[in-house]
């Protein structure tokens, strides 16, 4: 055979490089020229020449495909090597490209202080946002590359950015505290921090999503302070008061003045805070939930007090019918929008009660004290030189029984404006202190009838006093049931009946004493 012309020009490039493939290629020809002779050699063979044909087609496929997934797998160990460079190169020529904003991190921060002197908060924060994304951007590629024993550098270096938040926030509450005045004198001062706040509120958000780095004070939660620091204000302006004056008059006008300053601030709020803030903050609500909480702690607070009857009277009808009344939270100009029944009671019926017990307990002092000064007043009447006064039939009486039963009467009718619980334990209340007024008054008698027998001419009218003393009781027990908050139940209950007829006895009792004296001295003696 004779000799090729690569043969003699020597090995081609392709063959010192892959010289797997040159003699694959050998074994190849020689294998083919072996079967063509075979083939030609015996004719009949020639029929199985087609699936000769595909059948190394295929395997020839095959081979291909197996060529070129060595390749592949061969090249790919290259391309990651370059994948890693490239990668380094992005990361670098990011680097430089941040060189000129990191050497001016420090102009920024002083430039953004007089922004913040100024007032001029927006630029100021955009100014923050560029330095919190620059500082973060870096941390986030230390924290991704492991390398955070450099992040103490980065945050050292980004230091005075805590400087301009703690500025900038102070500005924002101080906002926050004064909004109810500047929603009517300077709205965009408030609405420029809502934005601010809700800036931030984003920025938490999108932070919080992506869990595989969370900067240094995220997150800022400005929102919810915002919340904290307008019911501060709030509970603050309003409820931090001194002590409170524990007397009806002192207590009637703080309940007054509450009253009027807020349904003067939900209205602002209603016409104007509303307008300056998004929808999402339900901020009429949420000042009307806190006023209701404020004044159910303010109110807790009250009822520690050692207050009056007319304290006691005037708080519990503030709660239980002031409040939601038109002329405070029922008020047309904060209605529908305003609505706190579902806010619960003001105070709990435990402490309503409470209260009304101990409004029953000061009204029983002043009760035994009014009745005790009145008594005292009726006898010593006996002691005057005229007769007691009569009524139109001209039988003995004073104004004892009337006086009593208005003052009474006048009690229990007070307390229907407040609830049927107070009117009935006043109502019962009244009944004892009449039950041991009559106590008093038979003692009483006893005390003047031994007085009259040492000196019969002490009182000088002893017996017409009697007498109208007698009436008095009689007027008493027909007035009694009228007492009763129920006209349709005028029952006396029984102690009080039997308390009034030993009265009226001992008042018999001591008539018949005289004038047994008066006929033993008018008789002869035998």
């Amino acid at each position: 055979m004779g000799t090729s012309a690569e043969d003699e020009q020597g090995a081609s490039p392709r063959e010192e490089e892959w010289p797997e493939v040159e003699k694959a290629e050998k074994l190849a020809r020689g294998a083919a020229l072996k079967w063509a002779s075979g083939v030609f050699y015996r004719p009949e063979n020639l029929e199985g020449l087609g699936h000769y044909r595909s059948r190394e087609t295929q395997r020839n496929s095959s081979i291909q495909s197996r060529l070129k997934s060595t390749v592949q797998s061969y090249l790919e160990g290259d391309l990651q090597q370059m994948r890693a460079l490239m990668a380094e190169h992005v990361q670098l020529a990011s680097v430089v490209q941040v060189l000129p904003q990191l050497f001016s991190v420090h102009e920024v921060f002083s430039h953004t202080l007089q922004l913040l002197r100024g007032q001029h908060l927006l630029e100021a924060h955009a100014e923050i946002m560029m330095l919190e994304h620059l500082r973060d951007d870096i941390l986030s590629q230390l924290h991704l590359r492991g390398l955070s024993s450099a992040q103490a550098t980065v945050l050292a270096y980004f230091g005075g950015l805590q400087e301009l938040n703690e500025s900038l926030a102070k500005q924002l509450w101080g906002i926050v505290a004064s909004s109810l005045q500047l929603v009517r004198e300077d709205p965009v001062l408030f609405v420029t921090a809502v934005r601010i706040i809700e800036r931030e509120e984003k920025i938490d958000d999108t932070l919080l999503l992506d869990a595989t780095f969370l900067p240094p004070g995220r997150p800022k939660g400005w929102r919810q302070k915002f919340y904290h620091v307008l019911q501060e204000t709030i509970t603050g302006s309003r409820f931090h008061t001194p002590r409170v004056d524990a007397e009806g008059p002192g207590l009637s006008r703080h309940l007054e003045a509450l009253q009027r300053d807020i349904v003067s601030e939900l209205r602002v709020v209603k016409d104007l805070m509303v307008q300056c803030v998004p929808a999402h903050y339900n901020i009429l609500s949420l000042c009307a939930a806190t006023y209701h909480q404020a004044l159910t702690g303010h109110l807790q607070d009250l009822l520690r007090e050692d207050l009056d009857k007319q304290a006691l009277f005037h708080l519990l009808k503030w709660v239980l019918h002031v409040y939601h009344s038109s002329e405070m939270m029922g008020h047309p100009d904060l209605l529908p929008e305003v609505d706190v029944s579902s806010l619960g009671p003001l105070i709990s019926p435990e402490l309503v009660d409470q209260a009304e017990r101990r409004y029953v307990v000061k009204l029983k002092a002043s009760v035994l004290e009014w009745m005790q000064r009145t008594l005292k007043t009726e006898f010593e009447e006996w002691f005057w030189e005229k007769e007691p006064e009569t009524d139109h039939q001209g039988f003995f009486q004073s104004d004892l029984p009337v006086h009593v039963i208005e003052m009474l009467n006048s009690n229990i009718e007070v307390t229907s404006s407040i609830t049927d619980s107070l009117q009935q334990k006043v109502y019962n209340m009244a009944l004892e202190e009449l039950e041991a007024f009559l106590g008093r008054l038979r003692e009483a008698l006893v005390q003047r009838g031994k007085e009259h027998q040492q000196d019969r001419t002490i009182p000088k009218h002893y017996v017409h006093y009697l007498l109208a003393m007698l009436n008095n009781v009689l007027a008493l027990s027909s007035s009694v049931p009228t007492l009763h908050p129920n006209s349709s139940c005028r029952e006396v209950p029984a102690s009080l009946r039997a308390a009034l007829d030993r009265t009226q006895k001992k008042a018999c009792q001591l008539l018949l004493e005289e004038l047994l004296l008066d006929l033993q001295v008018r008789l002869p003696r035998p």
